[in-house]
């Protein structure tokens, strides 16, 4: 797969995310899926994904820098966003913040394989 197509496919899985199309997901993901290092499976991801926009209903994956050499996609996602409660240990309790992930992913063929990502929530923190 060229990096275009890379490129194309990681945009469009973000779409799908941020359009909530959590049937399409598949489409994007592999069945056997692992973020950081531990096996998810399709199900597992989905799930996570519909937590994260359950406890923060107006999440947006938002592309700040992309850079692909397949079979490998890494990104830098920018979040501007209210978390409803506690998002990662911290007290929000809705308050508006802006932070970044740094993301890393492994296609198999046109699916995502392997997630690793951290979030920085470091910045998050100065904002509280």
């Amino acid at each position: 797969m060229s990096e275009p197509d890379l490129s194309v496919l990681y945009r469009n899985y973000l779409d799908c995310l941020n359009r909530r199309d959590w049937a399409s997901l598949g489409q994007f993901v592999d069945d056997n899926v692992s973020h950081n290092g531990r096996p998810f499976g399709l199900s597992g991801y989905r799930e996570m994904l519909e937590r994260d926009v359950s406890e923060i209903p107006d999440l947006r994956f938002d592309i700040e820098l992309l850079v692909t050499e397949p079979p490998f996609v890494a990104s830098r996602l920018r979040f501007d966003c209210s978390p409803q409660d506690t998002f990662l240990g911290l007290h929000v309790g809705g308050k508006r913040v802006t932070f970044a992930e740094n993301v890393f992913y492994r296609f198999r063929g046109e699916k995502i394989a392997e997630v690793w990502s951290v979030l920085d929530k470091s910045a998050i923190e100065a904002q509280l």
